[in-house]
């Protein structure tokens, strides 16, 4: 096989400044917030071969100020973060369950990654930095192909199996892919991309070339694969905002940003235990799902029972029939699951965390109310790869998302980036020891602001610190001189009895600006009433606050990642007027 773009280069991309020179580059200083000291010998030539990520992260003036305050995140210039979560539990303990009833065991994993890794970097010709997509249903292949691309120094991308051919061919042309380990079963959505020179290795099926079968029949030495010695900054994965409109971003992060998620949201806030049993509703190719099933486990020398299938429906009885210990999933699947929770034995359940969107008061309440167990609020982001602000047991407060997690700051700001008061309503600004670094895009000069991310929500700081969510920036809407929070709302129109999933716009209107507009999708059987709900609204909310209008619908737009998509429910250029 042929090298790394070897009669293909990537072309310059004048918006970045030359990867030689400056910045977390191969031979440059390292940008501001780098940890340094003793520890620190000076720069950590990297070990990629195929250079192309690391020429297409923005020009150091760029980052935000990183922070490495706690001892557990002050890494070795060398760090492979695939050989540091597959090192040290036992053989024999498991790893991974699937819903049938097969056990991985950590020595299994070894074991399977390391044939991958050989297969990767031998017949399919990979080569330490080359992008290689991954792509099909949460199974335990699929988190070894994402090891094995770690370990071989390679860079993992790893998609949604409903993303669609266009969405794959924008994907893989930013990032440059040019290699591709996917299910069997999401192959052809992937074939009908048509991106040039993609070689594709295919798992799980019955052809004499499927990945698996290399792996077992000798294809690949059955010998242990020794690890790429990555620099703790060089890159190991590129993850695709899931957005709800325009391009997709691709956020860069390194080796030791894999671990410090762990490091800092898990060991201080979840607090895992080596017992424990992860499942969850997001995939893998959402940084929610990767973190949830596959780092924190792992990083704790627990296992986790991989669904592909992981809707409300299928999460309760998974977890009464595996006894599941630890579950990540989204406020919207909570509030479906309070409905059939007498049917199931959840009382294995000891930690809950919510995140991808708002977790209504309403929600919170009801399941402690249910379950005896306080939800773990968080915030996260794609840029920053998973939670920074959270709160659990004693802590954990209806209404609000938490604090700092240990090993970040955060604080609320103006648009000029001046802290606002506690009370008073801003932009929530974060950082610590993961920052958003986008592939080659402008947009990283609007998410990272003197030294700060800028995760585009709205929150108030309350004067004992806690951090409270108010709305997406972009989310407000003003209706005659009122600042009107949708969340608000949608948290108002939860707590009636009659309504499942709620989501509230703004529609243009000549005389107030804006109307407050209501999608209410009811539970089975309900009554279609609006006079019924303008009422109750009456009673719970500021006149101003109701909403004019209200839509029935059988369902709310979502991401694949269950993500809302508010602007599906705006009304069309042309109903503006």
């Amino acid at each position: 096989m042929a090298g790394p773009h070897a009669a293909d280069p990537p072309a310059a991309d004048p918006r970045v400044a030359d990867p030689r020179a400056a910045g977390p580059r191969a031979t440059g200083p390292r940008p501001a917030g780098h940890p340094t000291g003793p520890h620190r010998a000076g720069p950590c030539p990297s070990a990629h071969v195929d250079t192309f990520a690391r020429e297409h992260l923005p020009p150091p003036d760029q980052w935000p100020e990183l922070c490495f305050d706690l001892p557990e995140l002050r890494y070795p210039d060398r760090l492979n973060c695939a050989a540091e979560l597959l090192a040290g539990p036992p053989d024999d303990r498991p790893v991974f369950r699937t819903a049938s009833g097969e056990v991985w065991t950590y020595g299994q994993l070894r074991v399977r990654v390391d044939r991958l890794a050989h297969l990767l970097t031998g017949d399919l010709g990979v080569v330490p930095g080359n992008r290689v997509l991954l792509r099909g249903p949460t199974t335990p292949w699929l988190a070894a192909c994402w090891l094995a691309v770690l370990k071989a120094g390679a860079v993992a991308v790893t998609v949604l199996a409903q993303q669609r051919p266009h969405e794959l061919r924008t994907i893989c042309g930013i990032a440059r892919v040019r290699h591709a380990l996917c299910d069997v079963r999401a192959v052809d959505d992937l074939a009908k991309a048509e991106v040039p020179g993609l070689r594709v290795a295919t798992y799980g099926g019955d052809a004499p070339d499927d990945l698996l079968t290399r792996a077992e029949d000798g294809a690949a030495p059955h010998t242990p694969f020794p690890a790429v010695a990555t620099a703790s900054d060089d890159v190991a994965l590129i993850a695709f905002t899931s957005g709800t409109t325009g391009r997709p971003k691709g956020c860069v992060h390194f080796h030791r940003d894999v671990l410090a998620v762990a490091d800092t949201f898990s060991r201080h806030v979840l607090r895992p235990r080596a017992d424990d049993l992860f499942t969850g509703s997001p995939p893998l190719g959402f940084t929610f799902g990767l973190g949830g099933l596959v780092i924190f486990p792992m990083r704790a020398g627990a296992s986790a029972l991989l669904l592909e299938q992981a809707g409300p429906r299928q999460l309760l009885p998974a977890i009464a029939a595996h006894r599941v210990s630890v579950l990540f999933t989204a406020p919207t699947a909570y509030r479906a699951m309070l409905d059939e929770l007498d049917a199931y034995d959840v009382t294995c359940l000891r930690r809950c965390v919510s995140a991808g969107e708002n977790l209504p008061a309403a929600t919170w309440r009801s399941w402690h109310e249910r379950t005896g167990l306080r939800i773990i609020n968080g915030i996260g982001a794609t840029e920053l790869l998973h939670i920074f602000v959270s709160a659990a047991d004693d802590a954990a407060r209806p209404g609000t998302t938490g604090v700092p997690v240990p090993g970040w700051q955060a604080r609320v700001q103006d648009a000029d980036g001046v802290p606002v008061p506690d009370g008073e309503p801003g932009l929530l600004a974060v950082r610590g020891p993961v920052g958003c670094r986008y592939l080659a895009d402008p947009r990283q000069r609007e998410y990272v602001r003197g030294g700060w991310n800028i995760t585009g929500d709205t929150y108030v700081r309350e004067p004992d610190g806690y951090f409270r969510y108010v709305a997406r920036a972009d989310d407000m809407i003003i209706s005659a001189g009122y600042n009107i929070a949708g969340p608000e709302v949608e948290d108002a129109l939860l707590r009636y009895p009659d309504v499942a999933e709620a989501a509230v716009v703004g529609r243009p209107d000549a005389a107030r600006g804006q109307v407050v507009v209501a999608h209410v999708v009811l539970r089975d059987g309900a009554e279609q009433d609006s006079e019924a709900l303008r009422a109750y609204l009456r009673s719970e909310l500021a006149p101003y606050k109701c909403p004019r209008e209200f839509h029935f619908r059988d369902a709310l737009p979502r991401t694949a990642t269950g993500k809302l998509q508010r602007y599906r429910l705006l009304p069309s250029p042309e109903a503006r007027g």
